[in-house]
């Protein structure tokens, strides 16, 4: 699964990375290196612009909440039981199925965090990121949810959430864990974020594993582990005092 990574890039650099047309984003987040759930997140999409819902689809910077929310569902509770959706099943399964017919982002991250099971009962997490330092763009699903409780004209009326697709661990990090979040290749993101495309199949052959040596691990502080803990030292390599087994 992926529940922690790192966003330290300003909005500014990521409408620059991604094209982005129109940003929504009225206050831009903090660097956060211990992102986790419930958290505000930044996504890009393609949504027609508000001005005119007729117009072909731009791609706009948004901040999202980090556990998808269905929009049939009737409390936003349901929300911290969704913050992934797994490839193997998220054309079928319902909580994830309309998001992925037509509400498709990109999640950008520095990287992302995974646990090891050690020998001694402990847990030590490592830093997965692109080798060559870029950005990590995970794929992800997003949903508008209306809470029933407040009027339309209400700004808060409205919750935009998102959830980290995963799949599989390719080998040189699946020792590490078995699951690992979908990247979404620079040449594929018109693809992936048009919402005019809806072919199962051939969403589903956009996704793929980043190939051996895409990605690189290292060790890092167990302060990590820490939802309150928060700053840049947290990506800082440490010596490893068991070796993987």
């Amino acid at each position: 699964m992926c529940g922690r990574y790192a966003s330290s890039r300003r909005p500014e650099d990521l409408i620059e990375e991604f094209e982005v047309v129109d940003s929504k984003v009225s206050a831009p987040l903090l660097a956060d290196y211990n992102v986790a759930p419930t958290k505000e997140v930044y996504a890009v999409m393609a949504r027609p612009p508000s001005h005119d819902r007729s117009a072909p689809p731009e791609r706009q910077l948004r901040t999202l909440t980090w556990g998808l929310v269905p929009s049939w569902a009737k409390d936003r509770s349901i929300g911290t039981r969704m913050i992934n959706a797994r490839m193997e099943t998220l054309a079928e399964k319902p909580s994830f199925k309309r998001a992925f017919a037509v509400r498709r982002c990109l999640l950008p991250a520095d990287g992302y965090f995974e646990w090891y099971p050690t020998a001694e009962k402990r847990k030590q997490p490592y830093f997965i990121h692109p080798t060559d330092g870029g950005v990590l763009a995970m794929a992800g699903l997003y949903e508008i949810w209306r809470d029933p409780t407040r009027d339309e004209d209400d700004p808060h009326a409205f919750l935009w959430t998102t959830t980290v697709i995963t799949t599989e661990a390719e080998d040189t990090l699946g020792h590490i864990h078995d699951r690992m979040p979908l990247m979404v290749e620079p040449e594929r993101w018109g693809a992936w974020l048009d919402p005019g495309q809806s072919d199962r199949d051939s969403l589903l052959q956009l996704l793929e594993p980043a190939a051996p040596g895409r990605l690189e691990a290292y060790p890092v502080s167990t302060l990590v582990s820490n939802v309150r803990n928060n700053g840049p030292e947290l990506l800082d390599p440490i010596p490893l005092e068991e070796p993987l087994l």
